[in-house]
């Protein structure tokens, strides 16, 4: 059955409201109601048009509103508001649910507004991308019928009751008004409740949008065609056209030139220049020991095809505008438009199967992969770029098809721009390493007794297969590089790194539980024995950051509490994930005492988008609910160093004048946890 009934001429009752009512109603609420439409449209649609669609389908419910009519009451709806706006929202829902189901022509005018697009000539438009978070949500919108999308947003972003909504939907001829809000209340839960945060950020605001260029290759070769065409029938009238003697027409398209050369998607100069492999920038052998700036910038060029031009030239030519055949990925808040300036050569060469080519623009990491068989396929080359080709998730092996993949790079420093992968297989990933590491090792976070192991490395400097972290299944081990600098930077400097699935691993470093009476502790590296304890217990949590453009992770123990009944001494730890792009997520963990030492924690709090367990948030509350040995239920509680006093109310009713409370409590029950700082601020438990 088709997911909701055509709508009728009546659906929504009562006169219209006057023209300058409406108006001012449309121009004060616009965004609302295009972020209403692009919600409720079909994701099918693919972003460029359905942003294009949610603005047509708001700019043209004006149209129904008559100049007879600028003085009539607007009437009472069956929704909470009588106003203009609800008359609005009303004909907007109605206009843009009718694009999931075909529409018979005899109905169009009377079911569907005029729908001719706002004119966009030579780009594309699409909502900024968000995280990982929104990414998943907009992956469930789009398992469901346009009814439910369309109560989910009047249910969270216009904060209608529930016989509001299903009133609404009713009135725009939904068949079944109850099922798309049960629905809509499902997904509503998303993320433990924060679809509405989620829906009201740029990746779901048509209002907010990021533009690209157009296929403007193909338009200047159709367009030079068409001139062509045109020239050449006019010369028919009085020339004959010849052959050559094999009878062939010569491999030649309007703007590529014959060996297959291009000047970039838009034709500038500039784009030419930043295109061109002799440009390409190569940094000194040792510009990296004589320099303050310590970063992907000071990588030389190495690999066994740097002087390859003809590699170089397709590397850059699939940059500057990949096709259908090549696969693109991006990692989260990571663009894709070509190059503005030459980028840097970091690497070329041949691995495991494939021709690989490394780049650096001073903001992101470009890998270029190509089968070693043979090079791209001439459609390639003569593509441009869409946005809906990219995938957002990690990079992965060059395979049989072309690839290339994007990932952020701006203000590494020498942890975080200490190795790029370079090639992926099912024995691991193998690393290009920078040229200041001067010893590498690879050890298991789940065996901290155990010791390292030397990792050999070529003399262009990649290194051995390194065995990837289960991303699925049981988690058994936990393979991670241990790099050390070279003394020509700073003296037996080492440090830990891990692979989540994008080009650069993530740096893990450990900040220990703060001290009696000493200053604050920041992080350190993860290479001692209480640090490898304490990710042999959470490293398996790293699971749930895999492909999200992390660039660091920290583990905090910011509190430990002795348990009652003498329960032994537990662990309170905060887990925070640090993006390239910049915001954080969290993951708050209890660690009850363990016979064995890679037990994990106990996840009792998580957020996404937040500063808390970071520089900028270093003050944190948590709590969960603990079955102490004898069978009894405490609620404990835990916070940060500045943390003067905790009070629980709830289905529990207590306080403590300490970092720590623990009191008997239910099994069951909502219980709210706040604290004061020592500072005289209050502070909520995360979660």
């Amino acid at each position: 059955m088709p997911s909701h009934r055509q709508p009728t001429d009546n659906a929504t009752t009562g006169p219209r409201p006057g023209v300058d009512d409406a108006e001012a109603a449309l121009v004060e609420h616009y965004p609302r109601l295009v972020r209403l439409a692009y919600l409720t449209l079909p994701p099918t649609l693919g972003r460029h048009r359905r942003v294009l669609t949610a603005h047509a389908t708001v700019q043209h419910v004006l149209p129904g509103a008559r100049k007879g009519d600028q003085k009539a009451r607007v009437p009472g709806q069956r929704t909470p508001s009588g106003s203009a706006f609800a008359w609005l929202r009303g004909q907007v829902l109605r206009a843009a649910l009718t694009h999931e189901q075909p529409t018979p022509w005899w109905r169009v005018r009377a079911v569907r507004p005029r729908t001719g697009l706002p004119l966009v000539v030579g780009l594309r438009l699409f909502p900024r991308a968000g995280g990982t978070d929104e990414l998943a949500l907009d992956q469930a919108l789009s398992t469901v019928n346009a009814p439910a999308r369309a109560a989910l947003a009047l249910r969270v972003l216009e904060r209608l009751s529930e016989q509001a909504v299903r009133a609404l939907l009713e009135d725009a001829g939904v068949a079944d008004p109850a099922a798309a809000v049960r629905t809509a209340e499902r997904l509503a839960a998303h993320r433990d409740g924060r679809a509405g945060k989620l829906l009201a950020t740029a990746e779901f605001d048509p209002c907010t949008v990021q533009t690209r260029p157009t296929d403007l290759l193909r338009r200047r070769q159709r367009s030079r065609i068409a001139g062509a065409t045109v020239a050449i029938a006019l010369a028919a009238t009085v020339l004959a056209v010849s052959l050559p003697e094999d009878g062939s027409p010569k491999r030649s398209v309007a703007g590529v030139r014959a060996e297959g050369s291009l000047y970039g998607p838009a034709g500038t100069a500039a784009l030419a220049r930043a295109l061109d492999p002799a440009l390409l920038e190569r940094a000194p052998e040792d510009a990296w020991a004589d320099t303050s700036r310590i970063d992907f910038s000071v990588w030389p060029a190495r690999g066994g095809r740097t002087d390859d031009t003809a590699l170089l030239k397709r590397a850059l030519r699939v940059w500057g505008g990949p096709g259908p055949a090549v696969r693109v990925s991006a990692t989260p808040g990571t663009g894709t438009a070509p190059p503005t300036q030459p980028p840097r050569l970091l690497y070329a060469g041949d691995l495991d199967g494939a021709a690989v080519v490394l780049l650096h623009d001073g903001q992101r990491i470009v890998r270029y992969a190509e089968p070693e068989s043979g090079p791209l396929p001439d459609s390639v080359k003569r593509e441009g770029p869409t946005p809906e080709t990219v995938k957002r998730e990690g990079p992965t092996p060059g395979g049989g098809t072309p690839s290339l993949d994007f990932a952020r790079a701006d203000q590494a420093d020498l942890t975080t721009a200490a190795a790029l992968a370079v090639s992926r297989t099912p024995d691991g990933a193998r690393y290009l390493l920078a040229p200041w590491i001067a010893g590498s090792a690879t050890q298991d976070l789940l065996a901290p007794d155990a010791p390292a192991r030397g990792l050999d490395v070529s003399a262009e400097g990649v290194t051995d297969a390194v065995p990837a972290p289960a991303s699925g299944g049981d988690c058994v081990a936990w393979p991670v590089m241990a790099l050390r600098s070279s003394e020509r930077i700073v003296a037996r400097h080492s440090f830990l790194v891990t692979d989540l699935g994008d080009p650069a691993p993530a740096h893990l470093t450990y900040t220990p539980p703060p001290g009696d009476g000493a200053p604050a502790r920041g992080p350190r590296e993860a290479t001692a024995e209480p640090a490898l304890l304490s990710w042999a217990r959470t490293a398996c949590a790293l699971r749930t950051l895999r492909g999200s453009g992390v660039r660091a992770v920290n583990n905090w123990v910011f509190a430990e509490q002795p348990l009652p009944e003498s329960g032994g001494r537990a662990a309170w730890v905060c887990t925070r994930a640090d993006t390239w792009r910049g915001p954080g997520r969290i993951l708050v963990q209890f660690q009850r005492p363990a016979s064995v030492p890679t037990a994990p924690g106990t996840v009792v709090a998580e957020a996404g988008n937040t500063a808390s367990c970071g520089r900028f948030g270093q003050h944190i509350l948590a709590g969960t609910r603990w079955k102490s040995p004898s069978g009894k239920w405490f609620l404990l509680a835990a916070g940060s160093r500045d943390v003067t006093r905790i009070e629980a109310v709830g289905s529990v009713r207590a306080n403590a004048s300490a970092t720590t409370l623990a009191v008997r409590a239910p099994r069951e029950g909502s219980v709210r946890l706040s604290a004061r700082l020592s500072g005289g601020g209050g502070l909520r438990a995360v979660g």
